[in-house]
């Protein structure tokens, strides 16, 4: 899998300490801003990567690009994904997928109609942990309720407070409290139990954009309470309670590095599948496979779920009245 990467921000350096271990990954190109040149010539350099671009355009007409990685800002997200897809080229986006869910099905259409894989790189759906933790599902019983939180104060805010606008935080950028950490909240979910009957978000909105906000699922025998905020702190906690036990996990949803059984009787077990490997490692492992067999079935899979979590997000978000640009297309 030949995979040409577009950015050069922080989660381009995270897939940098990690992706050398997966087998079935080339790094033949990597494109940025012209202001990033020189950056992008020392990563390509460190890091064994053919060649470097500063034109999108450029890097789609490299034959030997096959897929494309997106981690540029949440709003050019479908915009550059699009253009991949028409260059003829496989696509892996970052999350958020889209700035909407319209604009996910419109990819997705796109991808199949061009016969091209379109996967999110969203690591809560692919973590050995989560996995797990829905295969003992049954351990806790009938759920009742699910609390997830995940609260971590930003250094953006600090700079927002003082009327400068970073994309974390910018309404035109698709930033926000959802998009960014709730997000991966909102996965988990879809991971253990797909799509709820209604969505709710009530947040606390500042300059147009949510800060932080409580997202409310309503899944008919259990409800779920979803918390996600970048202007203030918390301890990282999720719980997933049942009339027999409770799942319990202290580190955030794109994570989850262990986890605790806790049974009704007191007894107590604790579970790590994932042995310190970085929380994205799997998902790469897993579009090595689809790209090898060109499994579109479980690409479409996997759409399915982007789909029904960008659905829950675009729900939510309109009911706090939080409105992209993207949403008036």
């Amino acid at each position: 899998m030949k995979v040409g990467i577009l950015g050069a921000g922080m989660i381009v350096h995270d897939l940098l300490t990690f992706i050398h271990q997966v087998e079935g990954v080339e790094l033949t190109a990597i494109c940025a801003l012209p202001e990033e040149k020189e950056k992008i010539e020392d990563m390509a350099k460190e890091h064994h990567i053919t060649s470097t671009y500063v034109n999108y355009d450029e890097m789609l007409k490299d034959e030997q690009v096959e897929v494309v990685y997106i981690a540029v800002n949440n709003h050019l997200h479908y915009e550059m994904s699009m253009k991949a897809l028409k260059a003829h080229k496989h696509v892996i986006c970052e999350k958020p997928f889209t700035s909407n869910v319209a604009e996910l099905e419109e990819l997705n259409a796109v991808a199949k109609a061009e016969h091209l894989l379109l996967l999110e790189a969203i690591s809560t759906q692919y973590l050995p942990n989560v996995l797990k933790m829905k295969e003992l599902l049954s351990k806790v019983g009938n759920v009742k309720i699910v609390s997830a939180n995940y609260s971590q104060y930003s250094s953006r805010y600090n700079a927002f407070k003082e009327g400068k606008i970073l994309p974390a935080f910018d309404v035109n950028k698709s930033g926000g409290a959802l998009m960014d950490l709730n997000i991966y909240n909102i996965h988990l979910l879809v991971a253990l139990f797909g799509e709820p009957q209604h969505v709710e978000y009530q947040a606390n909105i500042e300059k147009g954009i949510d800060t932080s906000g409580i997202i409310t699922l309503d899944y008919g025998t259990f409800k779920a309470v979803l918390i996600g905020a970048k202007d203030c702190k918390a301890p990282i906690m999720t719980s997933i309670q049942g009339d027999q036990g409770c799942l319990v996990l202290d580190t955030p949803a794109n994570n989850t590095s262990r986890f605790k059984l806790l049974k009704n009787d007191k007894s107590e077990y604790d579970y790590d599948e994932q042995h310190g490997q970085h929380r994205m490692y799997f998902e790469f492992v897993e579009f090595v496979k689809i790209f090898e067999q060109k499994d579109f079935d479980r690409a479409q899979e996997m759409m399915k779920k982007s789909l029904i979590a960008m659905k829950i997000a675009t729900l939510a978000r309109k009911s706090a009245g939080v409105e992209f640009p993207a949403d008036q297309r």
